[in-house]
């Protein structure tokens, strides 16, 4: 019984091959076209957040920050660390410059950026290779975290309120304030800009170059100082700061109680500027043809 059921199903399997080779000719060419072809449906967002100083730890306090971020799944983002010849922590001028210069020759010899829509420059200065990233690659939309928090901030305070930057060494008081008032065309010592307090450390001492105890007594202190200026947004200005917002808003709630502490932005330049490219892109697509 069991020999007389596989006859039958190799009878059926030999029937069925030869109707099919009967009704299908396979000497004959076909059109394979509509199987093989491809339809585009949807474009994503591809965004290069560009650390210009080679400290690894301080990318991966990037990484951290933009992982708590909620972002559409269309929406890639990618992060870069700088070549050893880059300074680990970008503290002065010269820093800024020497970064700039190892990066961009880097950026040439790997055409990277064409691979991405967006490049987000992750150091809080007036940082030249934001301009000289669209120079060289002009199909794509560049902002640095400095630029992205100030739009940031003025896009998101009532007119009436300012805003200030809590950030690292001496250097960056004169450096932050003369780019906030060139970024928005104005010198007026009564706008919205109630200016700079630095910490006195270095970005790299955000990152285990400090005792982490330190770190949160310097940053109160400076965040303090800057409260008493009656700011209602709080810049972050370091990528180093990444995820440290709850220690400012700590020092807000002391201060002005708990419902300010809550109302109080804490805005991180990376997150800012995630969001702000997202923007740009959709609305270079918009706004130019390609």
């Amino acid at each position: 019984t069991k020999q007389k059921s596989l006859d039958i199903t190799r009878a059926l399997i030999l029937r069925i091959h030869l109707d099919f080779s009967n009704n299908f000719d396979l000497s004959t060419e076909h059109d394979t076209t509509a199987i093989m072809s491809t339809t585009f449906v949807r474009r994503t967002i591809k965004i290069l957040v560009l650390n210009p100083n080679s400290s690894a730890s301080m990318t991966h306090g990037v990484e951290e920050a933009i992982r708590g971020m909620t972002l559409p799944l269309s929406t890639e983002i990618y992060t870069y660390t700088a070549p050893p010849a880059s300074p680990a922590s970008i503290n002065d001028g010269d820093d800024v410059q020497q970064s700039a210069d190892v990066v961009l020759s880097n950026l040439k010899d790997t055409n990277i950026p064409t691979e991405y829509d967006a490049v987000l420059v992750a150091c809080y200065s007036v940082h030249p290779l934001v301009h000289l990233i669209r120079e060289n690659w002009p199909h794509l939309a560049v902002t640095g975290i400095f630029e992205a928090s100030i739009v940031t901030s003025l896009s998101l305070l009532p007119y009436q309120e300012n805003w200030g930057i809590v950030t690292t060494g001496k250097f960056w008081e004169k450096h932050l304030s003369d780019g906030v008032h060139k970024f928005v065309g104005s010198q007026d010592s009564n706008s919205r800009f109630a200016g700079v307090e630095t910490t006195g450390l270095n970005a790299g001492d955000f990152h285990g170059g400090v005792d982490p105890a330190v770190v949160r007594q310097k940053l109160c202190e400076a965040t303090r100082r800057l409260l008493d200026r009656g700011v209602q947004a709080v810049v972050m200005g370091c990528a180093g700061m990444a995820g440290l917002e709850d220690i400012i808003r700590s020092v807000a709630t002391e201060e002005r109680g708990a419902e300010a502490g809550r109302k109080l932005l804490v805005i991180d330049g990376v997150k800012a500027g995630v969001g702000l490219l997202e923007q740009m892109v959709r609305d270079k697509r918009m706004f130019q043809r390609s």
